[in-house]
């Protein structure tokens, strides 16, 4: 049978998936991989241990499998920096994760120096340490002797991708994919090139940067040692786009929501680059073979860790799941609206001093009535964000693709797509951001012949408006009114007190 390894590197840990040419999952592999915090705000892994987690979790998939896979997709967690030497292929520091905020000062530097508007202009993010050019930038200015090596060609940087890539062609291959440079803060989206100026800006020579080439095409053999036979690796993407493609968003007004600890949604606004007005990512995705298209990206911080505060923090429910039941348990929140902003508030707000705010409290609120206010926020956020992506894109949303943990309870995605008035779309098997990565190798291994065929065996629960969705839009006003209370209280915190006269 023809089939498809799948490597997803992603934060705590390595997912491998052999992907049948029928869409079956055939074999799976995973490991864990250490976190290490040096300092408060820093957070780094060890290259190494990521390499030899991805080698475990694909020998295991491959083992359970019984089979040789045509081709290696890779994707993995984005914006993360390694650097190695280049000969050798030896790490010179632990990876710096795109949780990591050293950074923060020196971004906060370049926004006084008025350096935002041309960072947005070339790269289309927003100036934060979330982004790798800080990352490379604070490696050369604080590992001994870098910057030499680095000036004379010893010394590489990479995103985990290029890593995996560099390792498992024992480096004969350096190369990155568009949606990974687009996300480092170096790499201009409209000349599809690593920029001149921001390279500069941030002192980093272009010859230790990556070759970038299109998601699905040739990045190398795998060497027969690391998984038993040589094997192409043929698709390469940051997780998100991956998951993007995984759900076959490859046109234009295709959109995926991610429901995990926060949530990630990605519109694909095709080969029109839009400009933002909602403070939204403009990032690059890909198209039906894997090429450069536009996305528009927006960040919901707090999604299903809402629930999980209910659980360890109140102890109002005992699994997360029996939030579902609970919220079926009421007709409605009773007048509740809960306001998840424990760490701020993302797109399309932007206020990193919101707090979690809960308002229409009263002697007859009930953990059920706390457990369906959670649960309807992830959909009220949900809508914002995909309303300012809409209107920055000038396009309409015909369905919603869905994954993540908390895609798999029916009261929320019911209630999402009467909220949102369209078809809420959810995958059988959830792994989308590995099945993404199959797709785009095996689409250049001809595993897949057309652009859809990977899709082909895949089965959705598909969540249609029901007869409570004019109901459920009419109390829309009512979470905008608890979020602009929310904003109220952050700004009124800023405030000075008024002094009490005496």
């Amino acid at each position: 049978m023809t089939a498809i390894l799948a490597i997803d590197q992603g934060t705590t840990g390595t997912t491998a998936l052999v992907v049948g040419g029928d869409g079956r999952l055939l074999g799976r592999g995973y490991r864990e991989i250490t976190q290490h915090f040096p300092r408060p705000g820093e957070v780094e892994h060890d290259p190494e241990e990521i390499f030899r987690s991805a080698l475990q979790a694909a020998r295991e998939a491959i083992r359970q499998a019984q089979v040789v896979p045509a081709g290696i997709g890779i994707t993995n967690q984005r914006e993360t920096v390694c650097v190695w030497e280049r000969d050798t292929g030896r790490p010179l520091y632990r990876a710096i994760v795109w949780q990591d905020r050293r950074t923060a000062p020196r971004c906060a530097l370049l926004t006084k120096q008025h350096k935002a508007a041309l960072i947005r202009e070339r790269t289309g993010l927003l100036v934060d340490p979330y982004f790798s050019a800080t990352k490379i930038e604070w490696l050369l200015g604080h590992v001994p002797g870098l910057e030499r090596r680095v000036a004379a060609g010893e010394a590489v940087f990479g995103t985990i991708d290029s890593w995996l890539v560099f390792r498992l062609t024992n480096g004969k291959v350096y190369a990155t994919d568009h949606t990974n440079a687009s996300r480092t803060m170096l790499y201009n989206i409209a000349q599809r090139g690593w920029d001149p100026d921001l390279l500069r800006l941030f002192g980093v020579p272009p010859e230790a940067l990556p070759e970038v080439r299109s998601s699905s095409g040739a990045f190398g053999v795998s060497a027969a040692e690391h998984l038993g036979a040589e094997i192409p690796v043929a698709g390469v993407a940051g997780d998100q786009q991956a998951a993007l493609f995984g759900q076959g968003c490859v046109e234009p007004g295709q959109a995926k929501n991610t429901y995990g600890t926060g949530a990630f949604l990605l519109l694909n606004t095709g080969k029109r680059r839009p400009a933002s007005q909602h403070g939204l990512l403009t990032t690059l995705a890909c198209g039906p073979r894997g090429e450069p298209v536009y996305a528009l990206e927006g960040s919901i911080f707090i999604a299903g860790a809402a629930i999980q505060w209910l659980r360890d923090g109140l102890k109002l429910i005992e699994h997360a799941a029996e939030s579902e039941h609970l919220a079926e348990d009421v007709p409605d929140t009773g007048g509740v609206y809960f306001v998840p902003a424990f760490v701020g508030l993302g797109a399309p707000h932007w206020d990193p001093s919101a707090r979690g705010t809960i308002v229409g409290l009263t002697r007859g609120t009930t953990r059920s009535h706390l457990a369906r206010a959670a649960l309807e926020a992830m959909a009220y956020g949900t809508k914002e964000v995909l309303d300012a992506m809409t209107a920055d894109a000038r396009l309409r949303l015909h369905a919603l693709q869905v994954d993540g943990g908390a895609a798999a309870n029916d009261f929320l995605m019911q209630f999402q797509a009467d909220l949102l008035g369209v078809p809420v779309a959810r995958p059988d098997v959830v792994e989308t951001t590995a099945l993404g990565a199959a797709a785009l190798a095996g689409l250049a291994r001809g595993v897949w012949k057309e652009p859809g065929d990977y899709l082909v065996g895949r089965r959705f629960k598909r969540f249609v408006p029901g007869v409570g969705a004019r109901a459920v839009r009419a109390r829309e006003a009512e979470w905008r009114r608890a979020v602009a209370t929310a904003l109220h209280w952050a700004a009124a915190a800023g405030r000075p007190r008024p002094r009490r006269k005496r």
